[in-house]
């Protein structure tokens, strides 16, 4: 029911019957403002597991929310594409946004979203001398930022994916032109710091997920833009990351791939975890074109300040070479395809 056609008439009322008790149409609310888990609904409401689990199932069989896995716990929050999407807003849009109840809600999500920040901010307390201490050896983050969004000019990217979404720094910088974007991480601990992130710069149309690099949960040709920040270097098989990336790009889409160039500075090995002392610029290229890609940019940007201990930061841009229909074509006219 969360596909791009209306919803049915039985779809219809299964929607409404849905929604039509109180608990319910709280849950619904707060789904449309932030994931959150059982646990956190279970705050917020003030009602038993038992009780708001049942009300989440009958939501979740109507296709008004949508429930993601993550280890052993789950995150649901408000369908996010199609025609439950479309009932979300029309419903949350017919009740009063300052009803005192669910102004209480708000309150207590407030809540929540305060305790996230504050265990993102206690592991960045823990880390950030080690992350100091890396940026410090290449070109500021400002600069890579500025090359990526300049790599996905020139045409309207309106589905991201963001692999290895670390704090989802990728996704709050493209929040602004995307319609949805995706960020996938492996690390639970990255992944709060991620959603803390987006919650105080108030992005609701992206979300983060736990997910596997290798194999992701996601349907083919269904972005288009993917990028991979700083993440093939911890990997064992970077060349398998990137045929998994390219598998979801849209005819059309481009994949943006940020890495250091090679280096000699051993002890990232060991403080960093590691695995790959960077990449020359043709290995890249040839995983690119061996998952089908088209390689269509290549640039470095070396740190502001030299030395042995500075690292030089690599972009590589490669886009699926497969036509692009603008539009459907119309009975006896061909459809108008670009390159």
């Amino acid at each position: 029911m969360t596909g791009a056609r209306a919803h049915s008439f039985d779809d219809g009322v299964a929607v409404l019957r849905a929604v039509g008790e109180p608990t319910r149409l709280r849950l619904l609310a707060l789904a449309a403002e932030a994931e959150l888990t059982v646990t956190d609904m279970v705050d917020i409401l003030g009602q038993s597991q038992p009780r708001i689990s049942r009300h989440l199932k009958l939501l979740l069989e109507a296709g008004l929310v949508e429930r993601v896995k993550e280890g052993s716990w789950a995150f649901f929050r408000a369908s996010g594409e199609g025609a439950g999407a479309r009932a979300v807003q029309a419903l949350v849009a017919l009740v009063d946004p300052e009803d005192p109840i669910l102004a209480s809600d708000r309150e207590r999500l407030a809540e929540v979203r305060a305790k996230r920040a504050e265990e993102a901010q206690a592991f960045f307390r823990r880390h950030a001398a080690e992350w100091d201490k890396l940026r410090a050896l290449h070109v500021a983050e400002e600069r890579v930022e500025r090359a990526v969004k300049e790599a996905l000019e020139g045409r309207p990217v309106r589905a991201l994916l963001d692999l290895g979404t670390g704090t989802g720094r990728m996704l709050e910088l493209f929040a602004g032109e995307i319609d949805r974007g995706l960020g996938i991480d492996a690390n639970p601990e990255m992944l709060t710091l991620a959603r803390a992130a987006l919650d105080r710069a108030g992005i609701r149309h992206c979300a983060v997920r736990a997910g596997d690099i290798y194999a992701l949960a996601l349907p083919r040709d269904s972005y288009d833009a993917v990028i991979i920040h700083q993440v093939l270097h911890f990997l064992d098989d970077g060349a398998r990351a990137v045929r998994e990336a390219a598998r979801v790009l849209r005819p059309g889409g481009r994949l943006v791939v940020i890495d250091f160039a090679p280096h000699e500075l051993e002890f990232l090995r060991e403080t960093q975890a590691h695995r790959r002392l960077g990449f020359a610029r043709e290995v890249v290229e040839g995983w690119l074109a061996a998952a089908g890609l088209e390689p269509t940019d290549f640039r470095t940007l070396a740190p502001d300040h030299g030395g042995s201990e500075q690292l030089t930061v690599s972009i590589w841009v490669a886009r699926d070479p497969r036509l692009v229909t603008d539009a459907p074509a119309l009975p006896g006219v061909p459809a108008v395809e670009v390159v």
